[in-house]
């Protein structure tokens, strides 16, 4: 079965933001989708989906908008997935396939995989896409073009689901790597949500300096806030990633502070062969992924 033959004659997606809205507008572009239902908190994020033509029909209730689904794609904060699995999981019907968009895996599997039962497909993914945009307005259909989507079975999930939640992303323009969860997580937080963490502190770092009666960051240039841009993202996504995924954030917020402990020290010396060296290092390192 080739990609272009998917169809999802209804699909779910609870949390209609920049993740889920836009996979709902890329499978529309493809074609791949009949009805859309939104699935929300919040009735004013709901209605601008609907107006947007994001999706087909709308509804507060988890329970009642998942209840017929062919696919269900989970969409909220982390913290939350499992909670909306346990809610819904009773009332799904026989043969749909249930998936996410979570940042992190290892937990979102050990909340839902206890859940399942018979007729219950789970692949559990994360597509590598985003902005520091959040609700339906932020969704566009392109948004997972060119880029890649991970996705971590377990040895419960069931091959065709994994097939067809691989050929989904496909079809939205994602290249899709199967990953052991562990590893996502690992990866993840060296990527990703290492950066925000950084990018979270440095803000702090420089709103908080009191030397001058002004706020400095009035002064910030191109640099600074392309650099930060992602500290604008949803603090309530991030909080939750740093607690599902502590122990690999941790370790890498660790070798972070060796590395600048170590530049902190050069610069103190007046290192300049060192200072070079680092910068040439990292600049190498920075060419090479391009």
């Amino acid at each position: 079965m080739t990609d272009n033959s998917l169809y999802i004659p209804r699909l779910a997606v609870v949390g209609v933001g920049l993740i889920g809205g836009s996979l709902a507008l890329a499978l529309r572009e493809a074609g791949a989708v009949g009805e859309v239902i939104g699935i929300g908190r919040g009735p004013a994020n709901l209605e601008k989906a609907l107006e947007l033509g994001i999706v087909d029909r709308i509804t507060q209730d988890v329970v009642e908008g998942t209840r017929e689904a062919d696919l269900v794609f989970l969409a909220t904060p982390v913290c939350k997935i499992g909670e909306v699995a346990s809610a819904i999981m009773p009332h799904l019907k026989a043969g749909v396939v249930l998936t996410d968009g979570g940042s992190v895996k290892a937990s979102v599997i050990a909340e839902i995989e206890p859940l399942l039962r018979p007729g219950v497909a789970f692949v559990p993914g994360h597509p590598i896409a985003g902005t520091e945009q959040s609700g339906a307005e932020a969704a566009f259909a392109t948004l997972y073009r060119k880029r890649r989507c991970i996705l971590t079975p377990t040895a419960r999930t069931d091959a065709q689901a994994l097939d067809l939640v691989r050929r989904m992303w496909r079809l939205a323009g994602s290249e899709v790597v199967v990953m052991d969860a562990e590893k996502h997580d690992r990866v993840l937080a060296a990527i990703s949500h290492l950066p925000h963490m950084v990018a979270y502190s440095l803000v702090n770092a420089v709103g908080s300096y009191d030397r001058y009666e002004e706020n400095i960051l009035e002064y910030s240039a191109g640099g600074f806030r392309d650099f930060t841009r992602i500290a604008s993202s949803d603090p309530t996504m991030w909080r939750d990633i740093a607690l599902t995924n502590r122990e690999a954030l941790i370790e890498m917020m660790e070798r972070f502070e060796r590395f600048l402990a170590e530049l902190k020290e050069d610069v103190r010396q007046g290192a300049g062969d060192k200072l070079f060296e680092f910068f040439q290092r990292s600049k190498d390192l920075r060419d090479n992924i391009l």
